[in-house]
């Protein structure tokens, strides 16, 4: 069952969407997602158990019911008009196989791909781990097909073989791609283990926002992961983060850059009595007691997991997919001068500067020596010192700020890349903020610190400025170090005004 709010909710985020995969393209409405049939999911999911079956139980890498498996995804998609590829590779002596589909157009420099990973472990025939996740982007993807989709962006799909061998199939993909055929993939959506029987609800945390494990993912990320949270906000489900713990095939892609997102329904994991109350099920027990074994098989889904994530995965391909990015009306990269001018402030070191960063270290990366393009952005005290702490934010509030912006009428938005780092010794007293000056004044964002080590990671933003519409502002960008004795660094990269 799909909400009606699904309609006003692709409105509001459809340019925080649509940003992070650019075009040259006036911004638009994109179009609504279907519901993708249970049944349908279910009958893929059946087909792939008799492969197993008729195939000494698994769908494993080097086994005959993994090609199998491919073949079968391989045929539905030629009969859709998708242009398909099984390329293989090898690992441990045996020949792996990577299904790459495409549909006809969209915008070959704009890519969004949709992954699954295909093969089982050789214990059982890996139905929900991972024939969910491969089912459900299957019926995406004939759907597309059903419909004619005329996407904006280009869709790809793929079905990795070997994750369960360490990811070797996305590997040997992401490897083999040339700079400038990565460089097109502006999105990897990956859906893996979609109907665990004791499910729950876990978004892959592209913004870090629950401050633990490996950090927001490439800028990007956090956008994917607000579209799939839309979603399931709309049908009244709560979800949690999930850490790019590198478990799954989006981890090659990350690891060059490319922004990253999907749902995940648990695996071994042990479902806590918050979790059993939050999204019933039973606590205690894992989220897939059949996980890597013989009996997860067609009984080992839970048909409600499964539905509510096959419409996700639509959702996020249709709202991401068909969607026309908005126009860039004002941008800096810092790469010249644009006339960003300091505001006077308390701080004794660290202020804000545009220049090429020098990168320090403190129980691990604190000022980040790379930007998100060129080799300039804004950062507190450019330089690395003798010391992680010797060119720190210290004393106070540093401040920067824009140039007049004249902003367009109707419905603006301002996007940017950032970070902030700190030590263990910094508190919620420290922060870093951006507002927008005009007749009157906005936060428009803020991080706060915390008494816990973080680390510096590019992240992106994008924020709603409509209330300053048709006004000329400045972006104000103030960074703080409120705590006593505390190791606070921050960057500013990419401003843009969207419309």
């Amino acid at each position: 069952m799909r909400s009606r709010l699904l309609a006003v909710i692709t409105t509001v985020t459809l340019a925080l969407a649509s940003a992070l995969i650019g075009a040259p393209a006036q911004a638009t409405t994109a179009l609504a997602a279907p519901d993708i049939p249970l049944a349908n999911v279910k009958a893929h999911l059946t087909q792939l158990q008799s492969i197993a079956t008729a195939n000494g139980g698994n769908r494993a890498h080097g086994r005959p019911g993994y090609l199998a498996s491919a073949n079968y995804v391989k045929g539905r998609l030629d009969a859709a008009g998708f242009s398909t590829t099984l390329q293989s590779f090898t690992y441990n002596g045996a020949t792996g196989y990577n299904l790459i589909a495409d549909w006809p157009g969209g915008d070959p420099d704009d890519i969004l791909m949709i992954g699954a990973h295909l093969d089982s472990v050789t214990a059982g025939p890996g139905i929900n781990d991972n024939g969910s996740g491969s089912a459900a982007i299957l019926e995406t993807a004939l759907e597309v097909s059903r419909q004619a989709l005329q996407p904006a962006k280009h869709l790809r799909f793929a079905w990795w073989g070997a994750e369960e061998l360490g990811l070797r199939g996305s590997q040997h993909y992401v490897t083999n791609l040339s700079a400038t055929e990565r460089a097109k993939i502006k999105g990897y959506l990956n859906f893996d283990m979609v109907g665990s029987p004791n499910a729950g609800y876990f978004l892959y945390d592209g913004d870090n926002s629950d401050g633990v494990g490996s950090g927001p993912g490439p800028a990007g990320s956090a956008e994917l992961e607000r579209v799939l949270q839309d979603y399931f906000t709309s049908i009244g489900v709560p979800t949690r983060g999930t850490d790019f713990d590198g478990r799954s095939d989006y981890g090659p892609f990350i690891s060059r850059g490319i922004p990253a997102g999907g749902t995940f329904t648990g695996a071994e994991g042990i479902k806590s009595s918050a979790q059993a109350q939050l999204w019933g099920g039973t606590a205690g027990q894992a989220f897939d007691p059949c996980y890597h074994r013989a009996c997860d098989t067609t009984a080992n889904i839970s048909d409600t997991a499964l539905d509510r994530n096959a419409d996700a995965v639509a959702y996020a391909v249709w709202t991401i997919g068909t969607a026309t990015p908005p126009v860039v009306v004002w941008s800096d990269d810092f790469e010249t001068d644009r006339g960003w001018t300091p505001v006077a402030g308390t701080a004794t070191s660290g202020l804000w500067e545009r220049g090429d960063p020098e990168a320090t270290t403190s129980s691990g990366p604190k000022q980040l020596g790379t930007t998100v393009s060129g080799v300039n952005d804004l950062v507190t005290g450019r330089l690395a010192g003798s010391s992680a702490g010797a060119h720190d934010v210290d004393g106070g509030v540093t401040s920067i700020q824009s140039p007049p912006i004249t902003l367009p009428a109707g419905a603006p938005k301002l996007s940017f890349s950032w970070y902030l780092a700190h030590g263990s010794n910094s508190s919620s007293a420290d922060y870093l903020r951006v507002r927008v000056v005009g007749s009157t004044t906005s936060t428009v964002f803020q991080q706060l610190g915390a008494a816990t080590d973080r680390d510096g990671a590019w992240a992106a933003a994008t924020v709603d400025v409509s209330a300053f519409a048709g006004q000329s502002v400045r972006v104000l960008v103030e960074a703080a170090d409120a705590s006593a004795a505390s190791l606070v660094e921050a960057g500013v990269d990419d401003v843009k005004i969207l419309q």
